[in-house]
């Protein structure tokens, strides 16, 4: 809504009762301290989220490193992780899931005890590529092959989870308990050591099956088994459990993701400015399918000697999240998991679960199974896998509007196969379906624009008198049958849908480094020559002269500086938010003017 029309109609309502007369400068200043207020805001978001120096991917986690690094060696496990309940009361599964308490006996590894080696097993798909950890079976890498790391470097996949000096994002999982895999070593600190029958696996039919084997002092074999699928970003990671003992076998399944605090990686400079993308963790309950926990709640909680997650759920998953792509685990949706949250001793924020005690008797076997998904935000994959995890894809509080759009969008391209003309069709399509609000709108600018010349000669008039030139304006709109509300309310009606939108575009996966045209190859970054929003800057201009111009003086010079400060903001923009701007504007254009010409035509 221009700042004119914001005053026009404040002045309506409030000179039409002289005791509620509000003084025409008070309105003019309040209005720049607002402009003032919203341009601050913007460029605050700017510094928040994209202001910083950007943190290029970290390299991925191979032999060569790993034997740089094995004199500096890092803690895997720290005294903070899932714990698990030593004294396990085999009656009770629902009030005996391990406590993950800090000062309980647990397995830990010390950087004394496990200094880095090159004990990785490799995987390749289609989709992922994966590095495993014989010790502890723990994906301490995974590269989204379909997804570059840039568009200049094609063959450089998307590094999602890394471990290496500089770097710690990984997917942990094991056994737990009395006698679990993981205290079976002889060792307060170690783990298990898998064993592999292959170093190297690659992809080449439908599914592709990994491996690795455990076998404790007494008598436990433990299989950790991951399955991955073509085409999927799903891993399925299975513990098969065989009691080769003379005693039953009692423990839990435990998994977690484990993270430092360092910034989203597919956020850099080149991304543009606009709202801050989530980062942190999330988690799903049955009367909240969509929970976030970010990494200061985690810590404020922590500081406080709390957990800011510490709930028995019935299936549920857990997950972290960033701009455009997820880690997720998703237990078995039939048993109660224990999830909590935590921080370690070197700042690393852990979301994790626990199942309930399994017990396998003398000479028997178990299986225990969950799925951890590594990769983009595709709302069908995710809703597919388990309930509300498609939610992770976050429009905010005009999520159903921004599906819908985004469905339609989604629609048009694999129509056109271009996400650029898809925009555009989409802006088409919604400026149609506004088309009699916007009318509206227009005709009454058109109308003030008509009678601008009879409002400034009752201005200059009555301008000692503020009652007078109130009674004078209502009369005057009331014989043109101009409503003072027409040109504001259309506008107010349509904002959520441009919100709508812009959260759609800005949270899509399928955005990211997609061409459109020319010199635009990436609509998730800003233009790099700025010419869509200096094109954006001139039609907000030509669209500004088929306005009325504000009567006041003050009021004129603030519109005239407004495209040059939209210009600015839009600078930095994502493309494919300008693209959509820059549609609505020439398409307002071309209806404004349309109206325009009618009505004066019309009136002579």
């Amino acid at each position: 809504m221009p700042p004119f029309i914001g005053v026009n109609l404040f002045r309506a309502v409030y000179r039409v009762n002289p005791g509620k007369l509000i003084m025409e400068s008070t309105v003019r200043y309040t209005l720049i301290a607002g402009l003032i207020l919203v341009s601050w805001y913007l460029v605050y978001l700017w510094q928040q989220d994209y202001g910083h120096t950007s943190v290029a991917q970290l390299p991925p986690v191979t032999s060569q490193s790993i034997t740089e690094l094995s004199s500096k060696p890092i803690a895997l496990i720290d005294n903070d992780v899932i714990t698990p309940n030593i004294e396990i009361d085999d009656n009770s599964l629902a009030e005996d899931l391990p406590s993950l308490e800090a000062n309980q006996e647990i397995p830990t590894i010390e950087s004394s005890n496990l200094p880095l080696t090159n004990n990785l097993v490799s995987v390749l798909t289609d989709t992922l590529d994966i590095r495993i950890d014989t010790v502890g079976g723990d994906i301490v890498y995974a590269g989204l092959v379909k997804y570059p790391l840039t568009i200049d470097n094609p063959d450089i996949p998307f590094t999602l989870l890394n471990r290496n000096e500089s770097q710690i994002y990984i997917a942990e999982s094991g056994v737990v308990g009395k006698s679990g895999s993981d205290l079976d070593s002889g060792k307060k600190n170690a783990r298990p050591h898998y064993q592999s029958s292959e170093i190297n696996y690659e992809m080449t039919a439908d599914t592709l099956v990994v491996p690795l084997t455990y076998t404790s002092p007494n008598g436990l074999v433990t299989r950790k088994i991951f399955t991955f699928s073509k085409g999927s970003y799903v891993v399925k990671v299975q513990f098969e459990l065989n009691n080769q003992s003379n005693d039953p076998w009692l423990g839990r399944f435990y998994a977690r993701l484990r993270r430092d605090n360092q910034v989203d990686p597919g956020v850099n400079k080149t991304v543009g400015m606009g709202m801050p993308t989530y980062l942190g963790t999330a988690f799903w309950r049955p009367d909240e399918k969509y929970n976030k926990l970010d990494f200061e709640d985690i810590e404020d909680a922590a500081d406080k000697k709390q957990r800011a997650l510490d709930e028995k759920i019935k299936g549920g998953w857990i997950a972290i999240i960033q701009h455009y792509f997820v880690s997720a685990w998703v237990p078995d949706v039939n048993e109660t998991h224990l999830y909590q949250t935590s921080v370690n001793s070197r700042g690393e924020y852990i979301i994790g679960l626990a199942s309930p005690t399994l017990t396998v008797e003398a000479f028997d076997k178990q299986t225990i199974s969950s799925q951890l998904y590594l990769g983009p935000k595709l709302q069908s994959d995710l809703e597919a896998l388990s309930d509300g995890l498609n939610l992770s894809v976050d429009y905010g509080f005009l999520f159903f509007i921004s599906d819908i759009l985004f469905s339609v969008m989604q629609y048009i391209h694999s129509v056109v196969d271009n996400w650029g003309v898809a925009i555009i069709l989409l802006t088409v399509l919604v400026k149609a379906f506004f088309f009699p609000l916007s009318a509206a709108s227009f005709k009454s600018m058109a109308n003030m624009r008509r009678v601008q010349p009879d409002l400034l000669r009752i201005r200059e008039q009555y301008a000692e008198d503020k009652q007078r030139l109130s009674q004078e304006m209502m009369a005057l709109y009331k014989k043109e049958k101009i409503n003072p509300l027409g040109g504001c309310l259309p506008m107010l009606v349509q904002m959520p849908v441009f919100i709508a939108l812009y959260w759609a575009l800005m949270e899509s996966v399928e955005l990211r480094q997609a061409d459109f045209a020319l010199w635009i190859h990436d609509l998730s970054v800003m233009d790099p020559y700025f010419i869509l929003p200096l094109l954006m800057g001139a039609s907000m201009f030509f669209q500004q002269s088929l306005n009325p111009a504000p009567p006041d003086p003050m009021q004129a010079k603030v519109m005239k500086f407004m495209p040059i400060i939209f210009t600015f903001f839009f600078l930095f923009f994502p493309a494919g938010l300008v693209l959509y701007w820059l549609t609505n504007n020439v398409l307002s254009i071309a209806q404004q003017w349309y109206i325009t010409k009618r009505i004066e035509n019309a009136a002579k």
